[in-house]
């Protein structure tokens, strides 16, 4: 299969001009210029190729070569063309144009399909500009609840609907996407393993449930030097024992288990003051839904233990609680099948990072495809994969399009 290494190079850079920065990257947010110059862009291109274009009601685009057999059975791919602020030039987008140069492929070599063909550039995903996330794949399946955005606003004070409307769209009156007969989705690993491994593609079997929790812990501020050690309630001190017990309970545990405790916030945070209040956070992730509620569970009682040992109170909010969701069994086995065949170097993995794949996956049959990151870097300007890893995950991903689309 001859996937031109000058052609993917050519199109991430391409797309990446769409908000790019100066020292590298891309800042596309929603519903900004930068986002709808890169959609009607993107539209312009697969028009160029002669796909069928549209978007949908809140800017979803999507472009289609329809089926000659089964018109009416999608096999879709695609992602979401939305970054982070400050991000790289791979995220989301790389899916993107991967499905455009595996279908343009197919199509010039193949001619018209069974199945249709269609890829989707989503709206959004990240939630970088307004605090909601998958509002692209969310609005495929008619699940955005629009009492959920109708009074947010970015950091500018510039409200989603008002954004939304000015860039020409509006909220969905559409039904659900029932006609998906198959959706994949390529995406950069964001991790380190595929690197250290030297495997060019991953397989991605699921997607981690997470649970993120916003705890306090109340003790007493007072002097620093008057004060003996033991008539302390020190927040700080219940923190550390707090964080040093968790991780070392999470590193006896292992793979696929993680746990952050990434923002620490203690008051009154000076020199001379015993800490009397530590807000923080804890993310934690696994594959397994009774292994992270079990691990959390018993995360949740240490807190209140240690708090009550110390003499301090605790309040222990768990405002994120999702489920790991699983890729389909039969398109993984396809996938694997297809690197063995075409000699691709691979492992199967699991994500550990959130993707539009999430939503697809318990509305219709989904599949990933992880490309290697360098250095593990991901939603930063240094964000980059060699292009060679990108050529042969195109690959891939053409490979199982063909099998989906073009085969009985």
């Amino acid at each position: 299969m001859k996937i031109l290494y000058d052609d993917v190079a050519n199109a991430v850079e391409w797309i990446s001009s769409f908000g790019g920065l100066e020292q590298g990257g891309t800042t596309r947010l929603l519903y900004t210029p930068q986002w709808l110059a890169a959609q009607n862009a993107l539209k312009e291109r697969m028009t160029n190729i002669g796909m069928q274009c549209y978007f949908d009601d809140v800017g979803n685009l999507y472009g289609r070569f329809e089926g000659s057999k089964y018109k009416d059975q999608i096999i879709m791919s695609g992602s979401h063309v939305d970054t982070v602020v400050n991000g790289g030039k791979l995220d989301g987008q790389l899916g993107i144009i991967a499905a455009l140069l595996a279908m343009q492929h197919l199509k010039e070599n193949y001619g018209q399909p069974l199945r249709t063909l269609e890829i989707i550039s989503m709206a959004e995903e990240e939630g970088s500009r307004f605090p909601y996330a998958f509002w692209g794949s969310k609005n495929v399946f008619a699940i955005a609840n629009k009492k959920d955005v109708e009074n947010i606003t970015d950091v500018e004070g510039i409200n989603f609907v008002d954004a939304m409307q000015a860039c020409g769209f509006q909220f969905s009156t559409q039904p659900a996407r029932s006609d998906i007969k198959a959706f994949l989705e390529i995406h950069i690993e964001q991790g380190g393993v595929l690197e250290k491994e030297q495997k060019s593609i991953g397989v991605v079997t699921s997607i981690v449930g997470q649970r993120r929790y916003n705890i306090r812990l109340i003790g007493e501020a007072n002097h620093a030097g008057t004060t003996p050690m033991g008539y302390r309630k020190d927040a700080v001190y219940a923190f550390s024992r707090i964080c040093h017990e968790s991780i070392n309970k999470a590193l006896k545990i292992g793979d696929p288990l993680v746990l952050t405790f990434g923002h620490v916030e203690p008051k009154p945070n000076v020199v001379n003051v015993v800490p009397g209040e530590v807000r923080f956070t804890m993310d934690c992730r696994h594959t397994n839904k009774s292994e992270l509620i079990g691990f959390t569970e018993e995360i949740e009682a240490d807190m209140v233990r240690i708090a009550k040992e110390l003499g301090l109170e605790i309040e222990i909010n768990c405002w994120m609680d999702e489920d790991p969701i699983p890729m389909n069994d039969k398109l993984i086995h396809m996938l694997e099948d297809i690197c063995k065949e075409e000699k691709l170097s691979y492992r199967v993995m699991h994500s550990g990072a959130g993707h539009d794949s999430q939503i697809f996956a318990p509305r219709v049959p989904t599949a990933m495809l992880f490309v290697p990151s360098i250095k593990g870097i991901s939603h930063n300007t240094a964000e980059d994969t060699k292009t060679e890893d990108l050529v042969e995950g195109i690959k891939a991903l053409t490979y199982a399009l063909y099998k989906l689309a073009y085969q009985e």
